[in-house]
């Protein structure tokens, strides 16, 4: 009689799942497993045994073949320890294991142990699989039990595990609630906090900066700020993390399961990630790696549905700043090795401060500037056309002596511009921009055919637009920013369609 159980194993930064089976048959007492399974699967052979005969469950005197299946797929990881340990505890008793799910590392003990990379392949099972069973060691429950769509059952040890099986009674975790703030839309709730541990009104006379910042956050555009040192531009960089956009539940889930790949603590937070490399970071760090068996996502894909702050931009390598074109236009990066090829989500909020030159007095009235023409032009050039053009919004910041005035009829205050960035978030989410797993598409990041079907222009909008194209030479994807801008900006200011003045402050942002 064959029995069967199921697991998973990583691939990528997704999951695989596998058909574990066991048989008896007659011959001399063995224990072997098939199926492509690294050197952590073989031992499981030791701590299984071990385990069960401490527990007092005998092996039969027989031939046990355990095949991990698909075959031609390579496994990895000591979470199949369970699924095996229970497939051999249930042969005596003739327990059907063909619906379950099971995960976790056995001790010589019979205690049950959490595995890192058990979170994220539960996340794409309950994403593929709603309503599975599943059993996992009680020791993670209090992280567990807040995935839905899952009915799982937490055991301490091998036999508690195997009572679940008997007894055949889960409670269905579908009723997820955090201890959040939160808001709904549509039904769908969407979870932030409002606990700003630095506030924009710290920051004084320069209104415009805030104001693109404000633009940025709503929209998820890339944004760059230059100016003179000490002038705010890290500032401003470093309070935009606290006021991004609440997060769906999907999207909290996904922020924990990249948290499993960098090895933090895995905790359930209402706020978007913000990573912020230094310029000395490895392009492998940046980018990310991938080998054989093992997944080593960078900064910008655990950045995903964050933040990514790239401070003294120029100073970055030129090959980390070239690969960023690819994932600031895809929003995707794909990483190609010999044995394996892996892509990562990188959809993104991108910032970057930059001095105008090396020594950053360029823009001084008050400073005289000590580079020559040659370090100021070897130090721009670290910034290709191509590169600056993936940029939705630039921002010269003034002096704090000299700042030009404006009138925003907007309070710069982290809880005021929190605000603002709701209402902007609830205006795409009703407009329809949500895409087949319920995440938001931000007007920063729609396709062509979502920008020409949500940032609808009317004539004199269009022929200002061709007038720009002539004067200022702007590409067609400098085109296509400056209507998701205007977008944006008419959401803020509370306007169903874009005006004119709308496309004429998105202008005003653009480089040229």
């Amino acid at each position: 009689m064959v029995n069967k159980i199921y697991c998973a194993t990583q691939d990528g930064l997704d999951s695989k799942i596998v058909e574990v089976e066991a048989t008896f048959t007659r011959g001399l007492p063995s224990f072997n497993i098939t199926g492509l399974a690294s050197h952590s699967i073989k031992e499981s052979q030791h701590r299984v045994s071990s385990a069960l005969n401490n527990l007092g469950i005998d092996f039969p005197p027989l031939k046990l073949n355990i095949n991990l299946s698909p075959s031609d797929l390579p496994k990895n990881g000591s979470q199949f320890d369970l699924p095996i340990a229970l497939l051999i505890a249930a042969s005596k008793e003739s327990l059907s294991l063909e619906e379950w799910f099971a995960f976790g590392e056995v001790g010589l003990d019979g205690l049950l142990k959490n595995v890192g990379l058990i979170y994220p392949m539960l996340l794409d099972i309950a994403l593929r699989y709603p309503k599975a069973k599943v059993i996992l060691p009680y020791e993670a429950k209090e992280l567990f039990s807040k995935i839905p769509n899952l009915q799982m059952g937490f055991a301490k040890n091998i036999m508690e595990a195997l009572d679940i099986v008997r007894e055949n009674i889960l409670p269905n975790n579908e009723q997820i609630d955090f201890d959040f703030k939160s808001f709904n839309i549509n039904g769908e709730r969407y979870y932030y906090h409002d606990n700003f541990e630095s506030d924009f009104r710290d920051i004084k006379n320069q209104e415009r900066a805030i104001y693109a910042a404000l633009i940025a956050i709503s929209g998820f555009h890339n944004i760059l700020f230059e100016g003179s040192p000490g002038c705010g531009k890290s500032m401003i960089a470093k309070r935009m993390q606290y006021i991004l956009p609440p997060l769906s539940l999907i999207e909290m889930i996904e922020s924990v399961k990249l948290q499993a790949f960098s090895e933090q603590k895995l905790q359930y937070q209402p706020k978007r990630s913000f990573r912020a490399p230094h310029q000395s970071a490895s392009k492998a760090s940046i980018l990310g790696s991938a080998s054989q068996f093992k997944v080593n996502p960078g900064e910008i894909a655990l950045a995903h549905n964050g933040m990514v702050f790239f401070d003294e931009l120029p100073y970055f390598k030129k090959d980390i700043l070239e690969a960023l074109r690819e994932p600031l236009e895809n929003n995707q990066l794909a990483i190609s090795r010999v044995h394996s090829k892996i892509i990562y989500d990188t959809s993104f909020l991108f910032v970057a401060a930059m001095n105008p030159c090396p020594c950053g007095n360029l823009f001084s009235a008050i400073k005289e500037c000590r580079c020559k023409d040659s370090e100021i032009r070897t130090y721009r050039n670290h910034l290709s056309e191509p590169f600056l053009d993936r940029i939705d919004l630039y921002v010269q910041m003034q002096e704090h002596l000299n700042p030009q005035k404006h009138s925003y009829p907007i309070q710069f205050d982290s809880l005021s511009m929190q605000q603002i960035v709701f209402q902007v978030f609830t205006k795409q989410i009703q407009r329809g921009q949500i895409d087949s797993n319920k995440r938001i598409i931000f007007n920063g990041k729609l396709s062509e055919i979502q920008t020409e079907q949500y940032c609808i222009l009317d004539e004199a909008c269009k022929n200002l637009i061709e007038q720009a194209k002539t004067r200022f030479n702007l590409s067609y994807r400098g085109e296509q920013k400056i209507k998701k801008v205007a977008r944006t900006i008419a959401d803020i200011h509370g306007h169903d369609f874009i005006q004119k003045q709308h496309v004429l402050e998105a202008l005003s942002f653009r480089r040229v």
